[in-house]
């Protein structure tokens, strides 16, 4: 590890019993990344993320999170790395029966002992840096699918977490809608400085936010670098097909 990297991982195997999804992996995102986790349709994106922020337990290697071991740590210490993380899932996962303004309060709520004033304050400034306050008071439900992942983010970002986890946070979405979220990410991590591990294959994504990228496939990495350097250079017959959108004959 070096004194610039906010994640490292290495040698981590992800199994489900017998069966292997991804093993001998390592990579490191940098402080301040928009790093990207791509590959196709089954290939381990969304296993790898949930080993990363402790989820699930590998069967081998580590998971360094800002210098500390998720795998390793228990109890308290555990507690202490998983604050520090926030998390929106391809769902949004909000609470369907709280407002957006109660969804991104409750970690507050639950998690810290501000007086009630100042959450309410810091869960409507989340939802301004996410362009929503004016729907503070909405319920999930009576708002489109971008703005619910908007919602999703404001509530991971409700902590002020150091490392922010993104699974498929295009999915389901029109292309200016996706566009629109891209641009949020974009400008997150440029007015926060906040490092982003963001799970996708969508490639028009890819392109827009990327720092880098590393691409799953038969079980390993078979790529890592700025994604249009990957497209142009790489000689892996499968990267080229990716990222060149080339059919399967």
């Amino acid at each position: 590890m070096t004194d610039n990297n906010m994640i490292t991982v290495q040698e981590l195997k992800v199994a489900y019993g017998e069966r292997v999804i991804l093993e001998h992996i390592n990579f490191s995102v940098k402080r301040g990344e928009v790093f990207v986790i791509l590959g196709g349709s089954g290939c381990g994106k969304t296993s790898l993320l949930r080993q990363m922020i402790g989820l699930e337990q590998p069967a081998k290697g580590d998971v360094f999170l800002n210098d500390k071991n998720i795998v390793k740590a228990e109890g308290d210490e555990r507690d202490a790395i998983l604050r520090h993380i926030g998390v929106m899932f391809q769902s949004g996962a909000l609470f369907g029966s709280m407002t957006l303004l109660e969804n991104v309060r409750l970690p507050l709520e639950e998690l810290t002992e501000l007086p009630w004033d100042a959450i309410n304050a810091m869960a409507h400034d989340k939802l301004k840096l996410v362009g929503l306050d004016e729907f503070a008071h909405f319920m999930p439900a009576e708002i489109s699918g971008g703005m619910q992942k908007r919602a999703s983010i404001a509530r991971a970002l409700a902590l002020d977490p150091a490392i922010l986890f993104l699974d498929e946070p295009s999915a389901g979405l029109d292309p200016v809608t996706s566009a629109t979220l891209d641009a949020l990410i974009l400008k997150l991590s440029r007015i926060l400085g906040m490092t982003f591990v963001v799970v996708t294959h969508e490639l028009p994504s890819i392109y827009a936010i990327a720092d880098r990228v590393i691409m799953l496939h038969d079980r390993g990495i078979i790529a890592e670098g700025k994604p249009e350097a990957l497209q142009k250079e790489s000689d892996n017959p499968f990267v080229k097909q990716f990222f060149n959108r080339e059919a399967t004959v």
